[in-house]
């Protein structure tokens, strides 16, 4: 039987991740970073498709957004080709950058919300790139933690969820991740 497409929801969050082709690097040098999230806001964010949460990692990226229209493919298809692209000219390569088409999961539950937040920001230190979340740059971590007052994350959508300043900032403190086996499901880095 084949595989039923399912279209993004508006008014609904998503994961949204993809990683390098064969597991290869898809950032190659810091100014690779900051042209992808300039891409994301020029592709998602100016197509109302709004990001609550991200982490570039060296061979994958993640990012959470909720979408106000059902734009999510086109921005997403537009997002890939002009970052490939850029890179295919800066580094003279040819050929696909990314593992096939981006993946999404809809998020289903205010608990499945929080603990993809708390995942996405503890990618690099699960990777073994960083101790601490605040020392990646390239995470939306920096502005939940009131580190830097970048205007890509959208914060209120997560920290409405969380009840009560203490509350979040014990969030902001936990680095232990639980064992589910959705989580297993989202190890893009093994």
């Amino acid at each position: 039987m084949a595989k039923q497409k399912t279209f993004p929801q508006t008014g609904q969050f998503y994961h949204i991740y993809n990683r390098g082709n064969n597991r290869q690097s898809i950032f190659f040098e810091r100014e690779n970073y900051l042209h992808f999230l300039r891409l994301i806001r020029q592709n998602l964010i100016n197509n109302n498709v709004d990001v609550a949460a991200y982490c570039l990692m060296p061979n994958h990226y993640h990012l959470l957004v909720y979408l106000q229209t059902d734009a999510l493919s086109e921005a997403m298809k537009s997002l890939s080709l002009s970052y490939t692209k850029a890179i295919n000219k800066r580094f003279n390569r040819v050929g696909a950058l990314f593992q096939g088409r981006f993946q999404k999961i809809l998020i289903t539950n205010t608990e499945h919300l929080i603990t993809l937040t708390r995942y996405i920001h503890l990618n690099p230190v699960k990777a073994d790139l960083v101790k601490q979340p605040e020392e990646w740059e390239f995470s939306s971590y920096l502005e939940y933690a009131g580190l830097r007052n970048g205007s890509l994350p959208k914060l209120e959508w997560v920290k409405e969820q969380i009840d009560g300043d203490r509350a979040y900032q014990m969030f902001l403190e936990d680095h232990h991740l639980p064992n589910t086996p959705v989580l297993k499901g989202l190890m893009l880095d093994d």
